[in-house]
């Protein structure tokens, strides 16, 4: 189990990558930039980019309309 911080949340998963965390809680990879460790992560590595203990994450989810 890693512990991590998820927008200033500690939070405890098993997931492995980004992908699987951001789908584990129902968000699509799509729909979000993710910064790991301050570093914003291309949408295209978040299925590569693996996840330690002692992580932060910020997940900036999009939304539509104006």
């Amino acid at each position: 189990m890693k512990k991590l911080t998820i927008n200033g949340e500690l939070r405890e998963t098993d997931e492995a990558t980004i992908a699987a965390l951001l789908q584990s809680i129902n968000i699509h990879e799509r729909m979000v930039v993710v910064e790991y460790n301050g570093e914003i992560v291309p949408r295209e590595e978040y299925g590569k980019q693996e996840l330690a203990d002692g992580d932060r994450l910020e997940i900036v989810q999009m939304m539509a309309g104006g």
